[in-house]
């Protein structure tokens, strides 16, 4: 099977691809991303973030790299899914003024409509805490853990309407302890997780060309 290309063009240091990054929590991971940029010449430039939480530590890891915010604003009289749709129009529109050509989920708990996935399908990347297709969802640490598997560790697969059940573009591998508490092991896969996603994301950028499912 043919390889395709994620991206349109290859981003270069003096003309990168433009990422935004969603995040809903610490932004350790989109920290780890941050600061590979910073410290390699990169093809690919984090221009804004998006956020759907109003006082994580992700907001302020944003302000430190001088990364501009997008936080989504709850309109609480509509019912649930137009309120969906009326914030996604809104991210929409601003992340089409930022240029963005690739958008990165670190630690986004929202999960996107299927009519914004299609908007930028197949442009849209996550990294989760397992080895999927094995536990998806919201709580992998505690799936794992309670399932006595020996193996566990991170997946970075293209976001597509459903629940991490996009193409899989990489993985690592952590060991399971039979003492690891899900603390314990949420850190260890951390530590994959902040080696594994920029490494992907330059390879995207540089135009390595994927195997995309149908």
């Amino acid at each position: 099977m043919d390889g395709k290309h994620l991206m349109m063009r290859k981003g270069t240091s003096s003309n990168p691809i433009r990422i935004a990054v969603f995040f809903s929590g610490s932004g350790t991971g989109m920290d780890a991303l941050l600061n590979h940029q910073v410290s390699n010449e990169c093809g690919h430039e984090s221009v804004v973030c998006v956020t759907d939480k109003e006082d994580v530590g992700g907001i302020e890891v944003a302000k430190r790299h001088g990364i501009p915010i997008i936080q989504e604003i709850v309109n609480r009289q509509l019912p649930v899914e137009e309120r969906r749709r009326e914030q996604e129009l809104r991210i929409i529109e601003q992340l089409e003024q930022y240029e963005i050509e690739l958008i990165v989920l670190s630690g986004y708990m929202r999960l996107l409509s299927s009519d914004f996935v299609e908007q930028f399908a197949p442009n849209i990347i996550n990294i989760h805490p397992s080895i999927l297709p094995a536990f998806p969802g919201a709580d992998a640490h505690t799936d794992v853990l309670a399932s006595g598997v020996k193996v566990s560790g991170c997946t970075v697969h293209v976001v597509d309407a459903g629940m991490d059940s996009g193409t899989i573009l990489a993985q690592r591998r952590v060991p399971v302890f039979d003492s690891d508490t899900r603390s314990e092991l949420a850190r260890r896969i951390q530590v994959e997780e902040h080696r594994l996603y920029p490494s992907v994301i330059d390879l995207i950028c540089s135009g390595h060309q994927f195997v995309l499912d149908d």
